[in-house]
């Protein structure tokens, strides 16, 4: 076939053993890529069949275009052509994947595809492509899931659970997109701050929209991936509260576009450049890049914090200015946030303003009148009137002289300074050698985790304690412990199966009193607790079993158990599948694979809230109890 021909020329729409891409051909044409336009006008057969002439210009007909490529008689053998056989068609004989009245989606990208961290055994052939659904279907996808396997851990080792409450710390275990949809009931406008570091899109992977290896996306799949999480995020954040996100070159700016339409522009805070390396031999010799991007967005920023001092003149700290007359302003207590330990700060010159009164900070607020001399544009009757609208203050330097009191009486300490890094944008807190020694002191094992010490230092600058923090690409759980040490409650989810034998671990040593990453400067000397759980599973299992299998056999036996006691979609007719078994043994294992996956119902791979009472799914009476209780239903 001339077509045929003329698409094997081109790499993009082929594999490598010459096995044309139905997929990519029909994505490039909807997307009217000019490669592909091209080669269609240069065959004269090919330009009469797929384009009309309108006042001498010619126009594509990509849904003509589209319907030919995916017809059973185009590469007949196909994968295509069997699952033609068992597809449902409207009365015109099209096959509904085709039409027009349902919208394409990324269901596997978007809710099924692990998205986990870049472990090196956690590396992974994705069986999940991009299918068709109708809008309810996806709607229904995201109802709260029910929750089981819950585990408590505290100093004397596992429990079981018997009640939840919003005190907890959270460990899920599932889909991270479903996990987020099932806590907005619970944690919607609650949360202040979100750190996640998720998978990177590299430009270098563009060649396949296949997910072999987790870091490899497709700009758009990616995209794609990216917002319907942040989406859902948002709405779990407070009035102020603050999402940072990891990122590497390739894919910033994309990211902060699409940050900047779910999260609006107006309430960007920051780019912060993070330093991740200090050995520049393990880095590409092309690039030599040793940074990361953290985005940085609040929701509804708060325009009543104003600033009591800053780095530089740029302006972000109203009540100096450079020229003003030196005069004191009287603070009353608890209307200033300091990102310093607790403690009795003596009288001085740390920075641009004079302490006049020494200042004590208690819970990170100072708990008594604090009087400042320095550069004041404002009068102390302008200070006044704004801390009656309740505006309150926050200091940025941290240059502060400490003074220790004890029982036996007060000594000085005026050389010993408080060396955290004031929040600026150039970041120059720990490192990937850091952390990777870290993991290793642990006993655990895990690829390119975050140092605590990085974590820490936007912790300490946005939350106090007691504040909730959420990572959903929990990894090797960095922002779980450093959360727990620092006295925040946190949620952490992870799809991998290693969130149980290295995050747990990690979190268990963390109780034990571990002394790595950010222990000793917090004094942290163990304790605490938190809870594991799982989303339970129903269709999830069988996708788990087709991923893991090795031969027809396996799944052919999975087929079978699918039909006893799995969910399958309405769009699935199993007798006709079984009609047609040879096609289906005649397939490409990949194919056997992607086409089981189809069969399932999308909307039962997690078992739904709604059905926690059908004997089928067989929850336990305790679970159902606490998810209850978590859901505050009963």
């Amino acid at each position: 076939m001339e077509l045929e021909k003329l698409l094997r020329m081109e790499s993009a729409y082929c594999t490598e053993d010459g096995v044309l891409l139905k997929n990519a051909i029909v994505e490039a044409a909807l997307a009217l890529r000019p490669e592909l336009i091209a080669k269609l006008l240069s065959h004269d057969g090919l330009k009469r069949n797929f384009f009309t002439e309108v006042e001498g210009v010619l126009v594509f007909d990509k849904v003509r275009f589209q319907k030919f490529v995916m017809n059973k008689r185009f590469l007949p053998d196909s994968y295509t052509s069997f699952k033609n056989k068992v597809g449902l068609t409207n009365e015109d004989g099209d096959f509904l994947s085709e039409s027009r009245e349902v919208v394409l989606s990324w269901p596997y990208k978007d809710c099924v595809l692990e998205g986990g961290q870049t472990k090196e055994d956690a590396k992974r052939n994705e069986v999940f492509w991009n299918e068709i659904l109708a809008p309810d279907e996806i709607n229904r996808l995201t109802e709260p899931k029910v929750l089981t396997n819950f585990k408590r851990y505290d100093k004397d080792g596992e429990h079981e659970v018997d009640s939840i409450s919003m005190d907890d710390n959270l460990i899920i275990k599932g889909n991270n997109l479903l996990a987020l949809h099932s806590l907005k009931r619970k944690y919607a406008g609650k949360v202040k701050l979100i750190y996640i570091d998720p998978p990177y899109y590299f430009t270098k992977h563009k060649e396949s929209d296949s997910f072999n290896y987790n870091s490899n996306f497709r700009l758009s799949t990616w995209l794609t991936f990216m917002h319907n999480r942040l989406s859902v995020a948002k709405e779990l954040l407070k009035n102020g509260g603050v999402i940072l996100c990891h990122i590497k070159e390739d894919g910033v700016h994309w990211l902060k576009v699409l940050m900047e339409e779910i999260f609006k522009v107006e309430n960007f805070v920051e780019t912060f450049i993070w330093k991740n390396t200090d050995n520049p031999d393990s880095l590409s010799k092309k690039s030599r890049s040793s940074v990361e991007y953290i985005l940085c967005y609040e929701v509804n920023k708060d325009s009543s914090v104003q600033y009591l001092g800053k780095q530089t003149e740029n302006g972000d700290a109203p009540l100096l200015n450079s020229g003003n007359s030196i005069h004191p302003l009287a603070f009353p207590a608890q209307t200033i946030r300091f990102n310093i330990p607790d403690g009795v700060y003596e009288c001085g010159m740390p920075d641009r303003v004079e302490i006049l009164t020494p200042i004590k900070v208690e819970n990170g607020l100072n708990s008594n009148e604090v009087t400042l001399k320095g550069e004041f544009k404002w009068s102390q009757q302008t200070l006044d009137e704004e801390i009656e609208k309740g505006t309150y203050f926050l200091c940025k330097t941290n240059k502060f002289s400490i003074r220790f009191q004890r029982k036996e009486g007060v000594y000085m300490a005026p050389e010993k300074y408080f060396d955290e890094q004031y929040l600026s944008k150039a970041i120059g807190v720990g490192s990937n050698e850091d952390a990777s020694t870290h993991i290793k002191q642990m006993g655990l094992e895990f690829s390119f985790s975050k140092p605590e010490s990085v974590v820490a230092f936007f912790i300490k600058s946005i939350t106090v304690e007691k504040d909730i923090v959420i990572d959903f690409f929990l990894g090797s759980g960095t922002t779980a412990a450093v959360a727990h040490k620092m006295n925040r409650r946190y949620i952490g989810i992870d799809q991998m199966d290693y969130i149980e034998d290295t995050t747990c671990n990690r979190l268990t040593k963390v109780i034990e009193g571990e002394q790595g990453g950010i222990s000793k400067s917090v004094n942290w000397q163990g304790g605490g607790s938190f809870v594991y759980c799982e989303l339970a599973k129903a269709n999830q299992q069988f996708a788990d079993d087709i991923e893991q299998a090795s031969s027809t056999e396996e799944l052919s036996t999975i087929w079978e158990q699918m039909q006893e006691t799995g969910f399958l979609s309405w769009k699935v007719n199993p007798k006709e599948i079984d009609a047609n078994a040879e096609d289906f043994t005649s397939l490409a294992i990949e194919d056997q694979k992607r086409f089981l996956i189809e069969c399932l119902d999308k909307n039962l791979l997690y078992v739904p809230y709604s059905e926690i009472d059908n004997a089928e799914y067989g929850i336990s009476e305790n679970d159902k109890k606490i998810n209850n209780q978590f859901y505050q239903t009963k």
